[in-house]
């Protein structure tokens, strides 16, 4: 696995993970009651996104790991990821 590949994969998983985390211990301006003029009411009000970035990191940095290793060690190849091998017209 190149360098750029491995860069590639953990931005791929960082970006995924990030979506996953961003909604987790949301509190909205609704929900504390104040809700700042021109904002929604479904607006965060803390989103302590620079928390989230470094659980997101974390989090991606385990899952980077183990597919890179999978990778590595041949459990995924691009022979894995043939789909007409499996399911194309049998001869």
């Amino acid at each position: 696995m190149a360098i750029t590949s491995a860069i590639v994969v953990y931005a791929v998983v960082w970006f995924l993970v990030l979506f996953c985390v961003l909604p987790q211990k949301l509190n909205t301006q609704g929900e504390i009651g104040i809700v700042f003029k021109g904002t929604s009411s479904s607006a965060p009000a803390n989103l302590n996104i620079r928390k989230k970035f470094i659980i997101t990191s974390i989090i991606s940095a385990v899952i980077w790991a183990l597919i890179c290793m999978a990778i590595i060690y041949g459990l995924i190849s691009s022979s894995t990821m043939d789909l007409f091998k499996f399911f194309g017209p049998k001869n």
